[in-house]
């Protein structure tokens, strides 16, 4: 097999897993070597089009409508230079250095292409998590999940029905309640439960008048003391009072049971009456990645060293939520948080360039940029960490414009500034002349 860096031979990097880490790291190396024909670059991802995963909580409630903001892979490629494969990895051969995808089918279960190999000179997984029942009885039976967009727009069709059921009903029948669990209370639970809220008074707004707001009972279910146990408590403290405001029901301090098809089991006794559940509590890496013949540890993550190549491997790198990144001297690990994403995208970027004209790797150092919680219209809360800054704690319309900046960065890295300008104004422009939720 001919060396990666020979002449002759354009590099052959391939990046499985077309989430933020992964696009973004695609596009970067498209026009930094794949437009100079240094490098063929592909990326391989299970679906067609890309939707930032910070937002599908704002799907799930109808307040973004996700072909709005969808991008689709081959157009992306055909902009920035590389190319484009659909398919889910399902295999690996080191020797060989290729990877086999899974055979593509249509809707009715038939073959349309067959199980085909990818080769590489050197492989990036970045497939992302998915959330982490922990295996509590009950809970893939009866809960939804906010993996992907299609499970987005599942609960928003479920949410919808409940509304549609009960506007058909009897006009002289008492109204009806609508019983929301949300287990787990970080920044996706949170969030959602704000959301919610918001999707209530528009609904309201539009007709569906038989459910009043406060009708639409939302439930928060936290295993730790607190809400958003993983960020400082001046965050959640602020956000705490924002959903006691909008009445949405706090149960901190005991974990979930079991559950059935209409309520809740907490461990302490307690039943919460759900009609719909969101499982929203902790993540795991993907399971095929335990088959693969690299290190994982007990969630499934690819174990990875500083330079994000996996442990043992020179030609094999992982990173964002998949790979378990060590951070400081204490077996402490990187969170997996859209902005570490991005961080080793913007490495893993520079230290493919550095390895194909022989120069040593950096490695990677975690920095923390503080965190920003969107509270839908009622309020946004957070802090900033620089060294400018310091650690600015920011909370209502300031953080609220924080907040969506996160994603316009996450653009300027996918378009470039110009086109991230251009969808800013459409956005403005748009979605002026649509309902504010969507109603179908």
């Amino acid at each position: 097999m001919s060396d990666a860096t020979s002449v002759s031979q354009p590099a052959r990097i391939l990046i499985v897993g077309g989430g933020a880490g992964g696009l973004e790291l695609a596009t970067s190396l498209g026009r930094k070597l794949g437009k100079k024909g240094k490098a063929k670059v592909t990326l391989v991802d299970i679906n067609m089009t890309h939707i930032w995963k910070p937002l599908l909580h704002e799907v799930a409630a109808g307040s973004l409508n996700s072909t709005d903001d969808e991008l689709n892979y081959v157009a992306q490629a055909k902009w920035n230079h590389f190319n484009f494969q659909l398919g889910a990895m399902i295999g690996l051969d080191r020797e060989q250095r290729n990877i086999t995808l899974a055979p593509l089918l249509d809707e009715k279960g038939n073959e349309l292409v067959a199980s085909r190999t990818l080769d590489y000179d050197y492989l990036v997984i970045s497939v992302g998590s998915t959330t982490n029942d922990f295996n509590t009885p009950g809970a893939a039976e009866h809960c939804l999940f906010l993996d992907t967009r299609a499970q987005a727009e599942r609960f928003h069709r479920a949410l919808l029905n409940q509304y549609m059921k009960t506007q058909a009903t009897d006009l002289q029948a008492p109204g009806q309640q609508i019983n929301v669990a949300i287990i787990g209370a970080g920044a996706t639970g949170v969030e959602l439960s704000a959301e919610l809220h918001h999707a209530a008074q528009m609904l309201q707004a539009y007709g569906f008048d038989r459910i009043k707001p406060e009708d639409l009972n939302i439930n928060i279910i936290e295993a730790s003391e607190r809400l958003l146990p993983a960020l400082p408590e001046r965050i959640s403290g602020p956000v705490t009072q924002v959903l006691n405001g909008l009445g949405v029901k706090l149960h901190t301090g005991s974990a979930v049971k079991e559950v059935a098809a209409d309520r809740l089991i907490l461990a302490n006794g307690e039943e919460v009456p759900a009609t719909l559940k969101v499982w929203a509590a902790g993540i795991r890496a993907p399971v095929f990645l335990t088959g693969l013949g690299l290190p994982t540890n007990r969630i499934n993550q690819l174990e990875v060293e500083r330079t994000l190549q996996v442990k043992g491997e020179d030609r094999i790198f992982a990173f964002g939520d998949c790979a378990a990144c060590p951070m400081g001297d204490e077996g402490r690990f990187v969170p997996p948080r859209a902005q570490a994403a991005h961080q080793q995208a913007s490495l893993l970027a520079k230290n493919l360039r550095k390895i194909l004209e022989g120069k040593p790797q950096e490695e990677y150092r975690y920095r923390d940029y503080g965190s920003l919680i969107s509270l839908s219209s009622f309020s946004a809360v957070g802090n900033l960490m620089g060294n400018l800054t310091g650690n600015v704690m920011l909370e209502g319309r300031l953080a609220r414009m924080f907040y969506v900046s996160l994603y316009r960065l996450h653009q300027m890295a996918l378009y470039g500034l110009p086109r991230t300008m251009m969808l800013m104004l459409s956005d403005q422009f748009g979605r002026s002349t649509e309902p504010r939720l969507k109603l179908h």
